[in-house]
């Protein structure tokens, strides 16, 4: 089978495939030399490792939308990165984010322990915009679109969500403020995975209404840049999950309230 109709038949699997293949690649990379030696991983270099595995999305986003559509599909690529004409109200959802972390500390804050205090690392919310911006040229800009039609907008959402948790796999041991979480590191990945796919599932929600992947590019800095600024720290690596559990449940809430009221493809037909 010719290269090009192997990719314009199977678009999304060779997005995933090349978007790991980039990433994880420049993160083994990065902390080889410790591998091999035998040497323990530190965490300078497990924040390090993040940015270069940001390339994967971006680059196989950019890669794969010349090679399936050429440079038509490249400028449509281009105008969904601008804000155009949106109604102001798809800009407040960014808000979901820290209420939804808020909610979830307090809560336990008041019944569990004042452990779960929520932070407030201003700068941390920068973490969020470098991810925000790169990952979304693909997740958004490729993935989403190309997914197959006959599975509902919020199937493929989580679906999406899923991918994306596997994806951060090199870096999950130094995500959170209670990083490196040895032997809780299991339990961390699975709450971590409740979170994202949550998150991933509204950002689809905000893409399924707009067409826009500037707003989806906001709504991933928001949810990095809060979860960075205002994470319980320092917080032990048994309660880590704890809480994201909790914030998992509240998060799927308001996913479940989207599914509910517009149906399984959360588009609002009256207001578009």
């Amino acid at each position: 089978m010719p290269i090009r109709t192997t990719i314009q038949k199977f678009p999304v699997t060779i997005y995933f495939v090349l978007t790991f293949i980039i990433s994880w690649s420049g993160a083994f990379a990065l902390v080889a030399n410790k591998i091999i030696h035998g040497e323990s991983i530190p965490k300078m270099y497990g924040i390090l490792m993040f940015p270069l595995m940001l390339l994967g999305p971006f680059l196989s986003g950019i890669i794969m939308t010349y090679l399936t559509g050429g440079r038509k599909s490249m400028r449509i690529l281009m105008e969904r990165l601008k804000p155009g004409n949106l109604p102001a109200r798809w800009f407040l959802p960014v808000l979901i984010i820290p209420l939804c972390i808020l909610s979830a500390l307090f809560i336990l804050t008041e019944t569990v322990s004042g452990e779960f205090k929520p932070n407030f690392y201003l700068t941390g919310f920068l973490f969020g915009i470098l991810a925000g911006i790169m990952e979304e040229i693909g997740w958004m800009g490729f993935a989403f679109p190309h997914m197959k039609k006959q599975r509902s907008a919020l199937v493929n959402g989580i679906l999406l969500g899923l991918i994306w948790s596997v994806w951060h796999l090199p870096v999950i041991d130094f995500l959170g403020t209670a990083s490196p979480h040895g032997s809780w590191w299991f339990p961390y990945f699975i709450s971590f995975t409740l979170v994202m796919t949550a998150i991933r599932v509204i950002i689809v929600w905000i893409y399924c209404n707009t067409q826009n992947i500037l707003l989806a590019q906001i709504m991933h800095i928001s949810s990095t840049g809060f979860l960075v600024m205002l994470s319980p720290s320092p917080i032990s690596v048994q309660h880590e999950p704890v809480w994201y559990v909790v914030y998992a449940f509240i998060l799927w809430s308001v996913v479940a309230y989207i599914a509910r009221r517009l149906g399984r493809n959360l588009v609002d037909i009256h207001r578009n």
